[in-house]
């Protein structure tokens, strides 16, 4: 099995290249490294750098003498809400013209898409340019189901976290911040005043629930991927220890005050349901780095 996989080099598409890898399947990645990182570089993947919005991923593979895969995993993407406020044009090129070459480039070849949705979208699809971009590339998943019948599969993450995650600059992730802040001994930064709640999902269940899609029959089915539980920022921060310091900043715009997962059609349709908890995995980072 060939599997194409972009953005490969980040944060989500380095787990489940790892796991494609282990699983026998052939891996390319398409990555421009604008959020991605050489160093996830996985040895046994091919990486190819190119950005799929300017160049047609028909070229990218020719160039690199790649063949035609059986599965796209379409994870590329400008994935933060903050930034597309300031600037709304790379998000949508990246997140929606970007998508609309994958689709275009399935439909050519009839190759299954697993497309990377957003949480977002139950937050308003208008409250940020990135919330509206993700929903522009589901919506284009759906036209190309039914107008060309092309098998694709939606799938919106919740607070993933884990191996790989962001711990700095624009795009880091809520936990990849506090470790980062933990470990350099200084207080935790909190925004707003901590009450926003978020479904927190494990990377390894993530990656567990987008390879359950591989060979299924559909036409822009919709999958929700997280725990089904939520917490504050407050509850999270005070995970890393009852004593250890907050500070609270500024709330930032576009924030929403709640994310939860429905997985129950994971569950009926992919077997799926998630096995780990952000309790253990910051009870277990914590002690780990304690003395660091």
């Amino acid at each position: 099995m060939r599997a194409l996989v972009t953005g490969g080099a980040g944060f989500v598409g380095t787990n489940l290249i790892k796991r494609l890898l282990k699983d026998g399947y052939k891996v390319v990645s398409i990555d421009n490294y604008s959020t991605g990182y050489k160093e996830n570089e996985q040895k046994g993947c091919d990486y190819l750098n190119a950005d799929i919005v300017y160049k047609p991923i028909e070229k990218v593979l020719t160039a690199g003498s790649i063949e035609k895969p059986d599965v796209i995993f379409h994870l590329a993407a400008l994935a933060r809400i903050q930034p597309s406020l300031k600037n709304p044009t790379p998000p949508i090129q990246t997140n929606v013209i970007g998508t609309l070459n994958v689709l275009e480039y399935a439909r050519k070849n009839d190759i299954q898409v697993v497309y990377s949705g957003s949480s977002t979208k139950h937050a308003g699809i208008f409250k940020s340019p990135y919330a509206w971009s993700k929903h522009g590339g589901e919506e284009l998943c759906k036209l190309y189901s039914k107008v060309y019948n092309l098998n694709t599969t939606i799938c919106r993450f919740y607070n993933v976290y884990g191996e790989h995650h962001i711990r700095t600059g624009t795009y880091a992730t809520v936990i990849g911040i506090f470790e980062n802040q933990f470990t350099d001994n200084i207080p935790l930064t909190i925004t707003g005043d901590g009450k926003q709640r978020r479904d927190f999902t494990h990377i390894d269940d993530i990656v567990d629930a987008i390879v359950r899609c591989v060979g299924k029959d559909f036409r822009a089915e919709e999958f929700e991927f997280g725990r089904g539980i939520n917490y504050s920022i407050n509850e999270i921060a005070k995970m890393f220890g009852k004593k250890y310091p907050s500070k609270y900043i500024e709330a930032r715009l576009g924030e929403y005050p709640t994310t939860l997962a429905d997985y129950s059609n994971a569950k009926n349709k992919l077997g799926w349901k998630p096995k780990l908890n952000i309790e253990d995995y910051i009870t277990n980072w914590v002690e780990e780095n304690k003395n660091v």
